[in-house]
């Protein structure tokens, strides 16, 4: 199958709106905010559902792994008006995976369709986390209230160490008011991991990502036993490395033991998982 995104761990991205507007410091340099300045057809701060894209995933025939959405957050509050069309649309692909995206998993419970159940065997849900800032949402999505077949997180733009120590080792309030410690790392079933990409001048620029950090996720999952994606180094480390791809995206250039491209596996999903 031909892919037809840049993005390196799903085959099509569906924008069912353009817009969005900032959640904290983890969204500073927003590619959709930096990509808009050449795309002068949409207000990067105006959500506005998309026309002739929408029904996108009716169009493709060969089971694909489908980004919902690139240009926007699925659970932004302006989405709420036609956020059930999507649902209707991925309702009718259960030959397609779903992969929901979204910096506001606290507004996920009160906006999943009324047979969500368990959660739809074609839809994962994530949250990004680069930062302390992110933290907060990992926890949100940990929570049971949400119900998934798969959790995610994408630690992209990774930019902070500081917050890693905290996400490998915290305690956790469990059943009966007993107090554990546990890497937040276990309660999802897939991570990504991704450098920053920006400019060097201007107002979209990037925040340094360090290998030492990546190792560490690397080495958390693992040792949890939890599949790990690493999407692209940075342009920091391009940099560093001396690498052709200025996002660090090209795997054949990275340092072998960081070569790490994994997929969650599905069980009892009536979806074709490749």
């Amino acid at each position: 199958m031909t892919s037809q995104t840049n993005i390196q761990w799903t085959d099509y991205t569906w924008n069912i709106a353009v817009g969005c507007t900032k959640v904290d410091e983890d969204c500073k340099y927003c590619y959709m905010y930096r990509d808009s300045m050449k795309n002068t057809r949409y207000d990067p701060k105006v959500v506005r559902k998309t026309k002739t894209v929408f029904t996108k995933p009716l169009r493709i025939k060969e089971p694909s792994r489908i980004f919902v959405s690139s240009l926007t957050d699925v659970f932004h509050p302006e989405i709420d008006s036609f956020r059930d069309e999507m649902w209707e649309i991925i309702r009718q692909c259960p030959q397609h995976t779903f992969q929901i995206l979204t910096k506001r998993p606290e507004r996920i419970a009160a906006h999943l369709p009324e047979d969500w159940g368990d959660g739809w065997n074609n839809v994962w849900l994530g949250t990004s986390v680069g930062s302390m800032n992110g933290f907060s949402r990992a926890l949100a999505l940990s929570d049971d209230e949400i119900p998934a077949k798969v959790k995610f997180l994408s630690i992209e733009p990774l930019y902070e160490y500081e917050f890693l120590p905290t996400f490998t080792s915290v305690n956790f309030r469990l059943p009966h008011l007993v107090i554990q410690e546990r890497s937040v790392f276990k309660f999802f079933d897939w991570v990504i991991i991704g450098g920053e990409s920006g400019n060097e001048t201007g107002k979209y620029r990037y925040r340094p990502c360090k290998v030492e950090w990546i190792r560490v996720i690397i080495k958390e999952c693992q040792e949890a036993d939890i599949p790990v994606f690493v999407k692209q180094l940075g342009t920091h480390l391009a940099k560093e490395l001396s690498l052709k791809d200025r996002h660090g995206g090209d795997i054949s250039e990275w340092p072998e033991d960081l070569r790490v491209r994994e997929f969650p596996v599905i069980h009892n999903s009536n979806q074709n998982q490749r």
